[in-house]
């Protein structure tokens, strides 16, 4: 017997028992879907992420006061206090792996303009920030070096606080008053959204950043300085530069602890990527259960096929069918279960991923390998699971078979 005549003959006895084919193939096809709608959701995750730390600056720079905290223990107020002006200066005037640099304080309040009011926090920090932050402005403009110099009561707003304190009206020349003391605004910047946590990024006022340490704080240390390096690759380089800076400038042995925290955009988007990996591989895993079990249910299946089929198994090796053709006529029959059903799981996962992409908004991104893994373990369960059913049939004595009832 052929490899055509032995397809053919599994057709048929595929043809003969369709409802039965498709609920074994049902199995298969909830595995494949699963898999490729669940590994789509892990991947657009991780896509967005990625996306977002970029649009925050992918070579952004942090450095705060204090040392990391170790076992829990929270550091002496004195410790937060480290990072001052000199600092910033002379970080911005020494290093040669950073593009922009920019100090950072900031105080919470509430924000008050005419009737409306609005809980918010007004950030001071450089010229630099907006380039920092990949921010734009929108209309208006940015402060000016002379506003920092002379501590300018001027800031530039986000949408967000437009939307809560001047609905509906140009805020350009407005005045906001934060903890009484009034700020002109001079800009509003381009809306960014939320980003990956749930953090709305409109909600933000500048100022200049003396203008908040002497206003509104009263204080003459940074809570933290941001930077940004030339490119991605030489943020180790600049991370390196910044910590023999402060060192030198903190006066610090080299027994000593840094009394300041760098973190980079790369360790988050590190920390990140190894989440939503670990939480894609588990959704993966725990759709690929759905597989194994539409495998058994292929093996039940072939072992009722071979049991009905006895007789007719008798007769093929009587008139010549050698165990090698009953072998591969019931592994035909299997694979193509598992190809069928894995045929229709890849469009039906692929169908439901845009249907949650576009019901729940969630980010999808349905990588082709994704689906050729999926397809591609759906055939192997085929063979595996049809082998022994498929083996045994071709074990069967002709004799004993030929008489079965």
């Amino acid at each position: 017997m052929n490899g055509t005549n032995l397809f053919k003959i599994a057709l048929r006895a595929l043809a003969n028992n369709k409802l039965r084919a498709f609920l074994t193939m049902l199995g298969i096809i909830i595995g494949v879907a699963s898999v490729i709608t669940m590994l789509a959701i892990g991947q657009g995750s991780k896509k967005s992420i990625q996306k977002q730390i970029s649009e925050m600056g992918s070579n952004m720079i942090m450095i705060h006061p204090g040392a990391d905290m170790r076992g829990g223990v929270r550091q002496d107020p004195s410790a937060m206090q480290t990072l001052k002006l000199t600092d910033y200066e002379s970080l911005r005037d020494e290093t040669n792996y950073i593009a922009a640099i920019s100090p950072n304080v900031s105080s919470s309040g509430q924000l008050i303009a005419g009737n409306n009011n609005y809980p918010s926090s007004v950030s001071g920090v450089g010229l630099d920030y907006l380039e920092i932050r990949q921010l734009n402005i929108e209309s208006g403009e940015m402060f000016t070096e002379t506003d920092i110099q002379t501590s300018a009561k001027v800031c530039v707003i986000g949408k967000t606080i437009v939307d809560n304190l001047f609905p509906n009206e140009d805020p350009i020349g407005r005045i906001i008053r934060f903890n009484q003391v009034p700020f002109r605004v001079v800009g509003v910047l381009k809306s960014k959204g939320y980003n990956s946590m749930g953090m709305d990024q409109d909600d933000v006022v500048l100022a200049p950043y003396t203008t908040v340490m002497k206003r509104l704080l009263a204080q003459t240390y940074l809570e933290g300085i941001f930077a940004s390096a030339l490119t991605e690759d030489m943020t180790d380089n600049a991370t390196e530069e910044i910590t023999e800076i402060l060192r030198r400038n903190h006066k610090l042995k080299e027994s000593d602890d840094d009394d300041f925290t760098i973190r980079t955009q790369q360790e988050l988007s590190s920390m990140l990527n190894t989440t939503t990996d670990l939480m894609t591989t588990l959704l993966a895993c725990i759709a690929g259960i759905s597989l194994v079990v539409g495998g058994i249910g292929i093996m039940n299946i072939m072992y009722v096929s071979v049991t009905e089929r006895t007789r007719e198994i008798g007769l093929r090796m009587s008139v010549g069918a050698r165990g090698i053709d009953i072998l591969s006529q019931f592994l035909i029959e299997a694979i193509l279960i598992s190809i069928t059903g894995g045929i229709i799981g890849v469009i039906i996962g692929c169908g439901a991923s845009f249907i949650v992409k576009n019901v729940a908004h969630w980010p999808i991104y349905i990588q082709t390998w994704s689906v050729f893994l999926s397809f591609a373990v759906c055939t192997i369960t085929g063979v595996f699971f049809g082998w022994y059913p498929a083996k045994k049939a071709a074990d069967l004595d002709p004799i004993e078979a030929i008489q079965y009832e």
